[in-house]
């Protein structure tokens, strides 16, 4: 068995990896917030968040604050799930080259 072979090809991405890490820390996060988070632009963001929706891995809520859109994003349950085991395969290739 490969070190690489648990590694998710979703988390490739810095960006999907970010909007991952983000949303483990916090329970949920507007789109603004995470675009200023990870310093990117609107189309950038949701082109990726698009992607982690589709994979089930990101929950999107629209709504309205007053007459304002407001989306946001929280991670699923088996967003959580494969992100943490990504991230554990990390851990393993990295501790294996020490």
């Amino acid at each position: 068995m490969s070190l690489i072979e648990n590694l998710n090809k979703l988390f490739d991405s810095r960006i999907r990896l970010g909007i991952m890490s983000a949303l483990v820390v916090n329970k949920e996060m507007n789109f603004n917030e995470l675009k200023e988070l990870l310093a990117i632009t609107d189309g950038n963001l949701a082109s990726h968040l698009k992607t982690l929706e589709e994979s089930e891995f990101v929950k999107v809520q629209k709504g309205f604050i007053g007459r304002k859109t407001n989306t946001t994003y929280s991670i699923t349950k088996s967003g959580e799930k494969a992100f943490k085991a990504h991230l554990t395969a990390l851990e393993k290739m990295i501790g294996s080259m020490k």
